[in-house]
Parts: structure tokens; C-alpha cells; sequence
């Protein structure tokens, strides 16, 4: 009879081995791809010619698809003086190693990338389908998302900042609005003295609705903020330096508010949907020739009425008020907007380089890691998984 081993290891794992070290990697030369933008409405580009000049100065490679900063106003000429290589060739840039985009590859673009390439873009969870996280798995693709990607302090910096785009735009649309000639009343937004001030409701006291409340208080509206969170109120309240009207979402209030308000802004967010706060009979209550803007329109809207437009016809009148409700408001402003994008990224991804590589980059910085929703094919974001009812990981269990 064998003798019964007490251990499944064997005698020479058991001995205790020499402890190997990580080696610190070198530095290592990005070589990135930036097509050219071809869904609807998106005028973005991910990285300025300054942005591009500071990654070519360390020695960096970055390939542009012609004419993909023009709706940006950024010329080719630009970038080519920036120090990047400038193709006609859509595959050769799909086939760089590393892609910036700022709209998520469609299934065609991901057919022309090479196994294994690395991919920055935005995620846009609502609109994605099953098929577009199948396409990057079987291409063995590492996925990050701008809306993932984390800073030092546990905020989100693209999301933040392009919801300070968002918020101060929407003030700025709605004072062009209440002027327009065929349905508007010729009002202007601000405060003129003998007149009583424009009053506008904010709904949601994010930072989109922050920087909404203090563009309008800027141009001396009277504001009131509704949300259901009093610690959002409250930091909007310190941010402002001011006090305002705030109040939580209650029927009766809000139900006031709109009466008389000139201009609605919805700035709310949900889990999964944005939720409806205001019902179309509170819309029916409205002055005749108000604005709303629909700011949260992005997941769903928070105005009953809202339905989805386009930058080319942005507004429709429903129970004689005027809607605006253009998802993706950012692109209208292109080139703020890129700035700003590629503001967020290019620290990124020269602390990739620096750190010798996506693998390394991932270990030494926690924010990039949450940024991360691929890894070499294996999906590691819990939201992603349960949403579509796809198998994922845990990142921290890949990459240590």
C-alpha cells in the first residue's frame, strides 16, 4: 500500500526558494492612432496639436487620420508641425497600437484593429450592445473608458468636466432661446434694473447644475436648485458662496417654481435611467414661451415631455413651451471640449509611458485601473457584466 502524502506539493517546491524581485521597467515608446470621428454629431478630437507636441517632444509616435481635427478647427498642418504623421489610410491608423477615440469603435473599426491593441475612448453604456464587448473580447483588445477613469480624490475628471461644459452651456443655449423670434418673448436673461429677473429652476445639484447655478447667478438670474440630496445642496451651497434657494423635490414646490419660471434646466442623474421628476401635467403648467433644457437627456431625460434631438434641429414646442433637448450638448462647443479631453488624458498616457506600458501603468496607479473595462479580452467591470449578463473579473485578481 502507497504511502499517503499529507501534501500535494513535492519535496522540491516544499524547499524555500530564492525570492525573485520585479525589475523596474524601462520607459516605452507609445505609438498612437487617432482616426478620424465618423459617428453623427460627434466634432471632438482626443488630443490638441500642443498635446501631440509634448508627447512627439519625449519621442512618442502619433499617427493622425486626415481631416480628424477639423470640426475642431485644428488643421492638419497643425498636427503634421506638431511632429505627428498625418495618413489618408484609414486601416493604417486602426492598425497602431494604441487608439484614441472619443465615440467607442463601431463593430467595423474593431475588424481593422490588430489583436491585442489597446483602445482609450468613451464607453457610453446606454447605447453599447452586446456584440461591441464580443467584438473587443475575441480581438484580445485592453479597453479603458474615459468615464471610468479615476483621479487622486475618488472623482471622475471627464465626466466632471464635461458636465461643467454641459451646465454652463445649457444657461448660455436657454438666453438664446428666450430671445428667438418665431416662438420666444424677446426676453433677455439677466437682471436689469425696474425689471424683474429672469427666474430659472434648476433640477439636480450635480456639476452640471452647480455650474448651470452659477452661470446664471453671473448673469443675475434668480435661481433655485431642487434635489433630493440635502449633501448636495449643501456643497452647492459653499461652492457658490452664496446662499440660494435649494429644496428637495417635493410636488408642491417644484410645482410652484415652474409656474413661474422663465427656463428649467434638468440636470439629474439615476442609476440606470435618469429619473422623471417633472410630469407633463407640470409641464402644461408652465408660462407659455418658457424654456426647458434637457440636460440629462443623455439617460433618458427628467422632463416627461423630452424627446430626443439633434444639434441640426435642436428645439420642439410642446404644451407652448419651448424644449431643447440635444444629447451630447459638449460637442457644440468642439473645441473647448477637446481641449479639455485631451487636458484629462495626456498626463495618462505619459504616465503609461513612463511606467513602461499598459501592464505596469495599470499596477502603479489605481485610477488607471479603474479606467480599465477590458484587459487582453477578459472583462473586468462588474456593471458592464451584469447589464449585458456577461462573465467578468475582478481586475485585481489579473493584474498585481
Amino acid at each position: 500500500m502507497k504511502s499517503m502524502s499529507l501534501s500535494p506539493f513535492t519535496k522540491e517546491q516544499l524547499l524555500p526558494q530564492e525570492e525573485k524581485l520585479e525589475i523596474a521597467r524601462h520607459k516605452s515608446q507609445l505609438f498612437i492612432g487617432i482616426p478620424k470621428e465618423t459617428s453623427y454629431q460627434e466634432r471632438r478630437i482626443c488630443l490638441t496639436p500642443d498635446a501631440v507636441n509634448s508627447l512627439t517632444y519625449q519621442g512618442h509616435r502619433v499617427m493622425i487620420e486626415a481631416g480628424a481635427g477639423v470640426s475642431s478647427s485644428y488643421t492638419d498642418k497643425e498636427y503634421s508641425e506638431a511632429g505627428a504623421e498625418i495618413t489618408q489610410d484609414t486601416k493604417k491608423v486602426f492598425g497602431c497600437p494604441m487608439l484614441l477615440k472619443v465615440e467607442p469603435p463601431t463593430v467595423a473599426e474593431i475588424e481593422m484593429m490588430n489583436p491585442k491593441t489597446i483602445v482609450l475612448s468613451a464607453i457610453q453604456l446606454k447605447t453599447r450592445k452586446k456584440s461591441y464587448f464580443e467584438a473587443l473580447s475575441r480581438k484580445k483588445i485592453t479597453a479603458l473608458a474615459f468615464e471610468y477613469l479615476k483621479d487622486t480624490d475618488g472623482s471622475y475628471p471627464a465626466v466632471k468636466s464635461l458636465s461643467e461644459i454641459a451646465g454652463t452651456a445649457s444657461i448660455l443655449i436657454a438666453a438664446e432661446l428666450m430671445i428667438t423670434n418665431e416662438f420666444g418673448k424677446g426676453l433677455l436673461f439677466g437682471n436689469i434694473t425696474g425689471v424683474a429677473p429672469t427666474e430659472v429652476v434648476i433640477l439636480g445639484a450635480g456639476t452640471a447644475g452647480e455650474f448651470a447655478a452659477r452661470t446664471a447667478i453671473g448673469l443675475g438670474a434668480s435661481v433655485k436648485v431642487f434635489d433630493n440630496s440635502i449633501t448636495k445642496l449643501r456643497r452647492l451651497q459653499n461652492n457658490l458662496n452664496q446662499r440660494i434657494f435649494t429644496s428637495t423635490i417635493q410636488q408642491k414646490a417644484l410645482l410652484k417654481a415652474l409656474r413661474r419660471c422663465d427656463v428649467a434646466i434638468g440636470a439629474m442623474r439615476g442609476a440606470e435611467r435618469c429619473p422623471v421628476v417633472v410630469s407633463e401635467t407640470m409641464v402644461e403648467h408652465m408660462k407659455k414661451g418658457a424654456v426647458i433644457v434637457d440636460i440629462s437627456i443623455d439617460t433618458g431625460g427628467c422632463f416627461e415631455t423630452s424627446e430626443v434631438t439633434t444639434h441640426e434641429k435642436p428645439t420642439f414646442i410642446k404644451n407652448n413651451v419651448l424644449h431643447y433637448c440635444v444629447p451630447n450638448i459638449p460637442s457644440r462647443y468642439s473645441k473647448t471640449a477637446s481641449l479639455s479631453i485631451s487636458n484629462i488624458i495626456t498626463p495618462y498616457l505619459l504616465q503609461i509611458a513612463e511606467d513602461g506600458g499598459i501592464e505596469s501603468a495599470i499596477r502603479c496607479n489605481t485610477g488607471l485601473k479603474n479606467g480599465v473595462y477590458l484587459y487582453h479580452g477578459i472583462l473586468t467591470n462588474k456593471a458592464i457584466g451584469d447589464w449585458f449578463d456577461l462573465p467578468d473579473n475582478d481586475i485585481n485578481l489579473i493584474v498585481f
